[in-house]
């Protein structure tokens, strides 16, 4: 019987063989129905309450998606700090090898010359793999002494004024990996 949107079709609503004239109760009947129909304006504190809902639920699950987003965040960060440590240790294992094979020979060989070949080129061939993953030596004798670089384990008088405030000696060379400092060097500064 209804059709697009509540349009009710006249010629639908009566029967031929029917009393076209309307009766007071079918008068009241549509004017309730008209009534019915301006009385469902919509309410604005219920239309904001809507509003309201439809927010709060986006919201809780932004907020639910973001806290996901940061815990899924922070294992792969730790992921990646656990499978670093390892490809480093993984990349010194054949200085461990060499040491053996080194501290074997040193053992059974009578020429200890070539043995501190050996052993030189094994400090070489670590300083090189230092090199490679970005650890540098931290410059100290000759060199300005800053606190910010430098751990000054004592003070000597020097007769030259001009070494004054520079560091004489490095009882521990110091590192950096690429621009920070993982091991601070322990200097002897002049005073």
């Amino acid at each position: 019987m209804k059709k697009n949107n509540d349009y009710i079709d006249p010629e639908e609503l009566y029967d031929d063989d029917m009393n076209l004239d309307p009766t007071q109760e079918d008068i009241d009947e549509l004017k309730s129905k008209i009534e019915d129909n301006l009385s469902e304006e919509v309410d604005p504190l219920q239309e904001l309450q809507t509003k309201y809902d439809e927010l709060n639920n986006s919201y809780l699950r932004l907020h639910a998606e973001f806290d996901n987003f940061r815990k899924r965040t922070m294992k792969e960060k730790a992921d990646i700090i656990k499978s670093g440590g390892e490809r480093v240790l993984a990349d010194m294992l054949p200085f461990a090898d060499d040491f053996e094979r080194a501290l074997q020979a040193l053992h059974e060989a009578e020429d200890k010359t070539a043995m501190v070949e050996g052993m030189d080129l094994i400090h070489s061939k670590f300083v090189n793999f230092l090199n490679q993953h970005g650890v540098k030596e931290i410059e100290t004798v000759g060199q300005l002494f800053d606190a910010d670089r430098f751990e000054a384990v004592t003070t000597v008088p020097v007769q030259d004024k001009s070494q004054k405030g520079m560091v004489i000696d490095c009882v521990q060379k110091g590192y950096h990996l690429n621009d920070k400092i993982i091991r601070y060097p322990k200097v002897i500064v002049g005073e």
